[in-house]
């Protein structure tokens, strides 16, 4: 199948044109970028170069493949279409290709379509939907929990990278009250630079943001019920990726017969009964990893992700996977 990455000039579209190239199910046939259109995908993603021998033979995948100018009839006539636009662009640009006649998969990065109706999105975000008539149309794609999805499923809205982390340790567990701290690299504000991703700012120091009203708690409140409690304070950490945090769990649920429940046959979330995850041990991997420690009353879970990955461009082809009748593991393990 066809494949185009809308906007694909950011941290997340290189991931996702990492992972198209290497599926075995898919061709990469469109980029695209506002900024750099015209030129080679690797100059603005280096590391996706090809190998000296094809540079010299001037026959370079890479170097053919180039950022094209936003387009919405050439992205519809892609079989698949990953759009990692910014939060308020993603819905302009899927609402663009949905006018020009796509009929395939659509896969959603940004929040526009996370909730389920145009209100909530207001009240979340501020400010109007961008297409408050296509509001609803998306699945909320948190592929671990909501596998298998309804025959017919074309549009599915990606989870945040937070709430991925938050939902898949807390849902299994509802209904609870939970205390979250969690902490997450710096390519989790983006490419574009911010003074809170300077490096001289942001090495050998943590800061917390948004306490208590981070935006990804109305999608994972939307899963977990409105009978549960979560406070999560987010914090920014001193590394590049990866997300790690801990919740102090309150809950009637067997723990253990709930984490296997949830996820029995589920490949990529990996549990860790009596421990908690390290870091290092998710990033670079499309898996979640859950841990739980209990000592008599008081129960801590902690989780992992890679934040580019599992929070953002290896779920969105778990979920493009799922809904096209393909293994969900293709092209990911």
């Amino acid at each position: 199948m066809r494949a185009g990455v809308l906007h694909g000039a950011g941290y997340t579209g290189r991931e996702l044109i990492r992972l198209i190239r290497r599926h075995p199910r898919l061709e990469l046939a469109l980029v695209t970028s506002r900024t750099f259109a015209g030129q080679p995908v690797w100059n603005v993603h280096p590391d996706l170069r090809e190998g000296a021998f094809s540079v010299l033979r001037g026959v370079d995948p890479a170097a053919r493949l180039t950022f094209t100018s936003p387009d919405p009839t050439a992205a519809a006539q892609m079989d698949v279409l990953f759009v990692a636009a910014e939060h308020g662009q993603g819905a302009v640009t899927c609402k663009a290709v949905l006018d020009a006649g796509f009929e395939g998969y659509i896969i959603d990065l940004s929040a526009d379509f996370r909730l389920p109706e145009a209100a909530d999105y207001k009240a979340r975000y501020e400010r109007e939907h961008p297409a408050p008539e296509l509001a609803g149309s998306f699945v909320y794609g948190m592929a671990d929990l909501a596998a298998p999805y309804a025959e017919g499923t074309r549009r599915v809205a990606n989870p945040g990278c937070f709430a991925t982390g938050l939902t898949l340790a807390l849902a299994p567990l509802a209904p609870l009250k939970a205390h979250v701290t969690a902490l997450t690299g710096a390519s989790g504000s983006g490419a574009r630079p911010k003074p809170t991703t300077h490096f001289p700012d942001r090495e050998g120091n943590v800061r917390a943001y948004k306490v208590l009203c981070h935006q990804h708690m109305a999608e994972v409140m939307e899963v977990v019920g409105a009978s549960s409690e979560v406070d999560f304070i987010p914090v920014s950490g001193p590394w590049t990726r990866g997300i790690w945090g801990t919740a102090h769990v309150e809950t009637s649920a067997d723990v253990d017969a709930a984490f296997r429940k949830a996820f029995e046959g589920r490949p990529l979330v990996r549990l860790w009964p009596d421990q908690l995850p390290e870091l290092r041990w998710s990033v670079g991997t499309p898996y979640c990893d859950i841990g739980w420690v209990r000592k008599d009353d008081a129960l801590v879970v902690g989780f992992a992700l890679d934040n580019l990955l599992k929070g953002a461009a290896s779920q969105a082809v778990h979920n493009f996977n799922l809904i096209s009748g393909l293994d969900e593991t293709e092209g990911l393990v």
